[in-house]
């Protein structure tokens, strides 16, 4: 893992970076939490994130956010913090130009701005979004979501509520031609204390049937049964 700096809209951006010794491997970004209550790029289910993507050898970047660390501007309440992101998913793609796999997964409100880029770059084939604050930012944008993936709260969350990511949840799996899954972590508080390794497992699990799930579709595609 390196420490990197690449531009942003507001100035330089400050990141983790591990790349992956294959030069194809999938790309993976990782957000942070928000700006303004302590999130930076080394929030620990944002290090346990990127250390799930680099065990299954994916090149993964984290980064702060403007304003946060060593990273140059201000907070900007979304939009700023957006731009910021998609600059840093074409830095992370134009230093892997053989990778034709990318996702994208955030925390909180990481998560949230994650799921707006999801809707600006049909690139990004799978998310993975954890305690979605749907009870503090606007959602409706996911009209349809473009991508498939995973949400994952925990039950205890007093910062979001259970039942709205719950809402949320149901209505991205109704919709059609995309695969939303939803997992509860029973006891997991909004910053998953003691309850990490119950996230990792089901990150580990969703990367693992995302996988086997695409390399069946690739053999069927070739007319391998």
């Amino acid at each position: 893992m390196t420490n990197v700096q690449f531009q942003g809209p507001a100035g330089r951006l400050e990141g983790k970076y591990a790349k992956s010794e294959n030069p194809d491997a999938p790309l993976a970004m990782i957000l942070q939490p928000h700006p303004k209550y302590g999130g930076t790029m080394n929030n620990k289910v944002v290090y346990n994130l990127f250390k799930q993507f680099q065990q299954r050898d994916f090149t993964v970047l984290r980064f702060n956010f403007r304003g946060v660390g060593m990273s140059e501007g201000e907070y900007d309440g979304g939009p700023g913090e957006l731009a910021d992101a998609a600059a840093a998913l074409d830095w992370l793609q134009n230093n892997n130009k053989q990778s034709n796999e990318c996702w994208i997964a955030g925390f909180s409100f990481g998560s949230w701005i994650a799921m707006q880029l999801l809707m600006r770059r049909p690139e990004v084939e799978g998310f993975i979004s954890v305690a979605p604050p749907v009870n503090l930012f606007d959602f409706n944008f996911l009209t349809p979501c473009p991508g498939s993936g995973i949400i994952i709260n925990g039950s205890e969350d007093k910062i979001v509520p259970a039942s709205h990511v719950k809402k949320l949840a149901n209505k991205l799996k109704a919709q059609k031609r995309v695969a939303v899954e939803h997992t509860v972590i029973e006891g997991a508080n909004h910053f998953f204390d003691s309850y990490l390794n119950e996230l990792n497992e089901a990150v580990q699990e969703y990367l693992t049937s995302r996988k086997a799930g695409m390399t069946v579709n690739f053999l069927s595609d070739m007319g391998i049964e």
